[in-house]
């Protein structure tokens, strides 16, 4: 059997992954910071996504070599990202509406319009009743 076709395993310098380690950890302490000290509001969720965004890339990238792989699984790596991206935003779209109950009112629809249903209802069906009595007789 021959291994053609195949090149053999990367190896990443050790400079260039002490490097993105001490990447790692900053990018941890800013986490850490960010979450405690900065209050950006609205902002605060997509902060850290982004923060983890860049800290996933880094160690897929490096560490797991997909930067020395061959592209098909760079595609499926960028395909399964962009899936969980819009995921993510359909799910915090949602979220940002919870909660925001200011335009509900106390009263229904018809309340509101001085309509009783149940009566209008029974007054349009009455009608139809009398007559299929009259038919069966």
């Amino acid at each position: 059997m021959t291994n053609e076709g195949h090149s053999g395993h990367h190896v990443v310098p050790k400079k260039l992954l002490i490097t993105i380690f001490a990447m790692l950890v900053g990018l941890t302490i800013l986490t850490v910071f960010t979450a405690q000290k900065v209050d950006i509001g609205a902002f605060n969720l997509p902060l850290a996504l982004a923060i983890a965004g860049v800290k996933a890339f880094l160690v897929v990238t490096f560490f797991m070599a997909l930067k020395y792989d061959t592209p098909v699984n760079a595609l499926i790596l960028t395909i399964g990202i962009l899936f969980v991206t819009v995921f993510l935003s359909i799910t915090l779209l949602d979220t940002l509406n919870r909660g925001d109950m200011a335009n509900v009112d106390a009263q229904t629809i018809s309340d509101a319009e001085g309509r009783n249903l149940n009566t209008e209802y029974r007054a349009e069906h009455a009608d139809g009743e009398a007559e299929e009595a009259d038919g069966d007789h």
